[in-house]
């Protein structure tokens, strides 16, 4: 759950880089971890809270004891498909966001992992659904170029979307102020103070 503001995650920002303009040797700083709101096990735990009361209450009133190991072991099969696993799932997945990216891991037998630099993203987007103002959540797209990365189900999602928001700003702004300074260090051909080999575009023939 996210119980920080977006003002505060600014602030805690700024107190690690400094205001703009940083130094360029900035560290990469987590700013928040997060997963999906927990409105999704709500359903399995409420399964699993059935079946054991079922189970609790025939498994050993059978009349018969393969009865009895047969509806055991199927409500132990029942409740780890549809209660432990998705559980289990849930608790799996996690989105980090550091002061330059964003990492999503998704998976619980099968993980995978992808990542999106803040420096890329060129808008950040916030949308919300009945069922999600009534649990307080909301999705997040974060655009880059003609691709987008989906955030769904995030807690304190306007909060989020700020705090993403601020967090691009400044790395595209750390980013062009990289490029910059590379290029006042080296300078391309035909740069003021730069010799020009004869024959290379900038050069001179007498």
């Amino acid at each position: 759950m996210v119980s920080r503001s977006a003002r505060s995650l600014t602030a805690e920002v700024d107190s690690v880089l400094g205001p703009p303009p940083a130094s360029y040797s900035q560290p990469e700083v987590v700013v928040l971890r997060f997963r999906s709101h927990g409105r999704r096990i709500v359903l399995p735990v409420l399964w699993l809270v059935g079946v054991a009361v079922v189970a609790g209450y025939w498994v050993g009133r059978l009349p018969e004891l393969w009865m009895n190991v047969t509806a055991g072991a199927a409500a132990i099969v029942l409740g780890c498909a549809f209660g432990v696993l998705p559980i289990l799932g849930w608790l799996a997945g996690r989105t980090t966001v550091t002061t330059r990216r964003v990492i999503v891991r998704r998976g619980l037998f099968v993980r995978h992992r992808s990542e999106l630099p803040l420096a890329r993203v060129r808008e950040v987007r916030q949308r919300k659904s009945l069922g999600q103002r009534l649990w307080g959540t909301g999705s997040i797209e974060l655009l880059h170029g003609a691709e987008r990365l989906l955030l769904e189900n995030v807690p304190g999602a306007a909060e989020t979307t700020e705090a993403m928001q601020e967090l691009m700003e400044r790395s595209f702004a750390y980013e062009s102020r990289l490029q910059r300074a590379s290029a006042e260090r080296f300078p391309g051909p035909g740069a003021t103070g730069m010799p020009t080999a004869p024959g290379m575009p900038g050069a001179t023939h007498g």
